[in-house]
């Protein structure tokens, strides 16, 4: 594939040779001024990355891929935002790119053609349908297959440069298992991250946009949106961190966590280089069993509105609901309460109390089997309940295999390095933003 760069230096190439003999039999001012406007379909620079053009179509077939398949509603100030972020994204991309063909790593079209075909499937499209739907959304199969090459480029250049230098030795391994028995019954956190990295210049800015992007999660925007624009190399994972105890984190990162609740979002952190915001999926003791991994047999019992429900013909039908729910003993009566209410029953024998919304995990820690949890809902989706026909406590959790800890520190390594890598090639990239 040509680039933009190599497409613009061959068209220069040949207008500077033919352009002399073409010219000659036109009397042409030497200093001549254009009158009207140029031509829309020429692509303007938005920035040049050691030579190679992104332009403002590149910017805008990415932003309307990210929304075509996020199915994001945007304001204009959120369409901005969204448009800077994609600039970083595919300056980054660029310079991972031109980091792979350094070290003479190149990504074959028949390897992007079989992600795009794995791609296309997981969106339940062929690969044409899958072309047609891109040029509908103003994006482009281009775009896609040049992200989908700076995926592919990027993971090479890692496993090349930086996993062969990761490896854990034994007597490491055996530390971490000793520290692991020395840590029994101590907290750690599952975490999301999201990390923009901030020169004293810019701490200002980025603080306030992170503060923004708080505000967007708190009004119902999911931390992956966000995620995917992290600079840190879980924004694939979407932020995911794993399992961290807080003596792994940094001293600030630490001290929020240890004071945030489950679904909890937290930040901007200042950390050194920039500035973190941290969303706690879950949190549990170290090698101790969690009753929030017991498995319930639970029965919801579920009445819908009819449409046009007001607040208060919600509230009179909640509290018939609670009614006949106080009178109902055990499973086996919620098939008879259920006639009495009109109620749909639906059961499920293998969830976790983990899985369950956060606001729902202590009240049914503290049931009893054949009790139901107090009715939940709203005017719009109905009233429901929850009755616990069982649950299966989890047994005294075990260490981690020597394997498993190995795996888990040389991605941890991988990332760091990872991280260091391009935060290098961010620093020698010649960037002019036009």
């Amino acid at each position: 594939m040509i680039g933009i760069a190599g497409s613009a230096a061959l068209a220069a190439q040949t207008v500077e040779d033919t352009a002399v003999p073409a010219a000659a039999n036109l009397d042409l001012p030497q200093n001549l001024q254009i009158f009207g406007k140029a031509d829309p379909n020429v692509r303007k620079p938005t920035a040049i990355v050691n030579g190679y053009v992104i332009t403002r179509t590149d910017v805008d077939q990415r932003f309307n891929l990210v929304v075509g398949l996020q199915g994001f509603q945007l304001n204009e100030q959120e369409a901005n935002q969204l448009r800077l972020q994609i600039l970083r994204q595919l300056t980054d991309e660029t310079i991972q790119i031109q980091e792979a063909k350094s070290n003479d790593i190149t990504i074959g079209a028949d390897q992007i053609d079989r992600s795009f075909v794995g791609l296309s499937q997981r969106f339940k499209r062929t690969p044409d349908d899958m072309r047609k739907w891109l040029r509908e959304i103003g994006s482009s199969e281009r775009s896609l297959r040049r992200q989908i090459e700076g995926e592919l480029a990027w993971q090479r250049v890692i496993q090349r440069k930086v996993s062969a230098f990761t490896n854990v030795s034994d007597e490491e391994v055996n530390g971490i298992i000793a520290r692991l028995k020395a840590a029994q019954g101590t907290e750690e956190f599952n975490l999301r991250e999201i990390y923009i990295s901030a020169t004293p210049e810019r701490s200002g800015e980025v603080y306030r946009g992170m503060q923004q992007m708080i505000q967007q999660m708190q009004q119902g925007r999911p931390f992956e949106y966000f995620a995917r624009f992290s600079e840190a190399t879980t924004r694939a994972q979407g932020g995911d961190l794993g399992w961290v105890r807080s003596a792994m984190l940094p001293a600030p990162l630490a001290t929020a966590v240890g004071q945030m609740q489950v679904g909890q979002v937290a930040g901007p952190i200042e950390v050194p280089g920039g500035f973190s915001v941290l969303y706690l999926v879950d949190k549990r003791q170290v090698l101790t069993a969690d009753q929030r991994d017991a498995r319930l047999s639970l029965r919801q019992i579920t009445v819908k509105f009819e449409s046009g429900t007001t607040q208060a013909q919600a509230q009179a039908k909640a509290a018939e609901f609670a009614k006949v729910l106080q009178s109902t003993n055990g499973c086996g009566a919620v098939g008879k309460a259920a006639e009495a209410l009109g109620a749909d029953v639906v059961d499920n024998d293998a969830v976790r109390v983990r899985d369950l919304p956060p606001q729902l995990q202590d009240i049914v820690l503290n049931l009893q089997v054949g009790q139901a949890t107090p009715p939940f809902g709203s005017p719009t989706d109905g009233i429901r309940a929850l009755v616990l026909c069982g649950r299966d406590d989890p047994k005294t959790a075990g260490l981690p295999s020597a394997d498993q800890i190995r795996e888990g520190m040389e991605e941890q390594r991988t990332n760091l390095r990872a991280q260091r890598l391009l935060r290098d090639l961010r620093r020698d990239a010649i960037v002019e933003y036009r």
